[in-house]
């Protein structure tokens, strides 16, 4: 039971279930022991003859779709990424599907360790604690993080390939962010941009109250002596220029060709 808090195992095994629940991952994915705790907290709506203890998808779907609709009538808070991580046995829904139904029967919250937008149900985590050269490829990733079951229970071959294309995306761009942050490792060399020497532009000066007095003063009491002299008369020369017009009367004279 690694994964789960304190409080939360203590509440399990006052629950006296059927069998102890070791590994949350395993023992959770049937839907049985989830249906067994709930028929504790609402003995009329949930029947465990109507569950069937067994490993098989059909029995897991059968299982859950009686829970969705329970979940459903109730207006319970439960997302449905959840449901279906422990469905499919990825790494961390079970953990918590059970801390959400503690939550959610208790009345009580729980602390937890990681944020909501850091949660990932994949083998990511995992990985990261590997050495480079043992992390897995882009077919090795495929493998660990799209389940069988997902394929069996949805035989949509669109959905299929959309879910490889993310893991094989999110592989990806894992990697261009290894080779971001060990450029030595994998012999990335800078580009001539970022060799360049990148300088600020010039920022032009702001005039201030001592500025603008400065400037008023120019024209009552002459030339202040630390600011240049500026001339009234035009820096930039034109020169005229002669342009003779074509006669346009010599063009009537002129004999029409082919006559």
């Amino acid at each position: 039971m690694s994964g789960l808090p304190r409080e939360v195992l203590k509440w399990i095994q006052s629950l006296d279930l059927t069998w102890q629940i070791k590994t949350p991952k395993w023992d959770l994915t049937n839907g049985y022991l989830v249906a067994e705790i709930f028929s504790w907290y609402f003995p009329q709506d949930i029947q465990m003859h109507s569950y069937n203890n067994g490993t098989s998808l059909d029995s897991k779907l059968r299982n859950w779709s009686l829970l969705k609709l329970f979940i459903k009538r109730h207006n319970l808070d439960i997302a449905e990424e959840l449901l279906e991580g422990t469905i499919h046995c990825k790494e961390g829904a079970s953990t918590l599907l059970t801390e959400r139904i503690y939550e959610i029967l208790t009345n009580r919250k729980v602390r937890k360790q990681t944020k909501d937008d850091e949660i990932d149900f994949t083998d990511r985590a995992y990985q990261n604690r590997l050495p480079m050269h043992a992390r897995s490829t882009a077919s090795k990733a495929v493998k660990n993080n799209l389940r069988i079951t997902e394929t069996m229970a949805d035989q949509n071959l669109i959905l299929s390939a959309q879910k490889s294309q993310k893991i094989i995306n999110d592989h990806i761009e894992h990697r261009r962010q290894e080779r971001y942050e060990n450029p030595v490792r994998f012999n990335v060399k800078p580009t001539l941009g970022e060799r360049s020497l990148r300088r600020p532009p010039v920022q032009p000066k702001q005039l201030t109250y001592e500025t603008d007095r400065t400037l008023d003063s120019i024209g009552k009491d002459g030339p202040h002596p630390e600011l240049p002299a500026y001339s009234r008369e035009p820096s930039v020369q034109f020169k005229e220029i002669q342009v003779n017009q074509l006669d346009k009367s010599a063009l009537y004279n002129m004999p029409v060709q082919g006559f």
